[in-house]
């Protein structure tokens, strides 16, 4: 029957402003999913926000972390400052004191307040002449002859050395010797035989020339004696004054 059939498809057609189930449907599930999606979003926000306000948050005491080297940089400086105050200085202000000759004691011995002689009973040996030089103290206080007398032949009592100074020997220590007014010390005196040397180029000298130790004074001992002017040959050596 057409006219049945006619209505009853009319029938079946949705109504006119009616929505269809599955466009609902999925027209819900789209705003749904926005939903959930703008959820989410705002979800993430906000973490990304409280992630944000914890990074930031410790800046604080990392600031307060730094200054506190800052503190404890000082405290060597306070550690420093007992050394900047020790008992050192004062010792050392002292030590010049300590090191002043004590009051009262005699000076070196002077050209001026000395006189020279030559003791020649030392005998020799090999082309040499051991003597004693003597020097006494003259002055009226006492004097100290320390160490090594300084000795060359000259010419004459204002000339020039003549060839090579005497040598030191150092076999016996050098000491103070102190002298009283009228005292003597004594230093051995080698001589070598100016013959010896075929290249000696040998003048003749008046006598000695002695700079008592420490001393650019001199005293001239005459004794005449045969000298080397070739400065490269050593005729003398001079020992230690000891107590005579």
């Amino acid at each position: 029957m057409p006219g049945s059939s006619r209505s009853g498809h009319q029938n079946a057609r949705p109504p006119r402003g009616s929505v269809d189930g599955g466009t609902c449907s999925r027209e819900g599930g789209a705003m749904r999913s926005q939903q959930i999606f703008q959820g989410l979003a705002m979800t993430t926000a906000a973490a990304a926000a409280a992630l944000m306000l914890t990074a930031c948050g410790p800046s604080q005491p990392q600031s307060q972390t730094t200054t506190a080297p800052g503190t404890g940089s000082a405290s060597p400086n306070a550690t420093s400052a007992p050394p900047s105050t020790p008992a050192p200085p004062s010792s050392a202000g002292t030590s010049p004191s300590t090191a002043a000759p004590e009051p009262g004691t005699p000076d070196l011995c002077k050209a001026a307040g000395l006189s020279a002689a030559m003791d020649a009973s030392g005998g020799g040996a090999a082309g040499s002449v051991y003597m004693k030089l003597n020097l006494t103290n003259t002055g009226s206080e006492p004097c100290i002859l320390r160490g090594f007398a300084g000795v060359s032949l000259a010419a004459n009592g204002a000339g020039a050395p003549i060839g090579a100074p005497a040598t030191r020997d150092e076999a016996v220590a050098p000491t103070d010797v102190l002298l009283a007014p009228g005292q003597t010390g004594s230093a051995v005196l080698r001589y070598t035989q100016a013959g010896n040397y075929p290249d000696c180029a040998m003048v003749d000298a008046a006598g000695y020339r002695i700079y008592p130790p420490e001393d650019t004074a001199s005293l001239f001992l005459p004794q005449p004696t045969k000298a080397c002017s070739n400065a490269g040959i050593t005729l003398l050596s001079i020992g230690a004054f000891q107590p005579a």
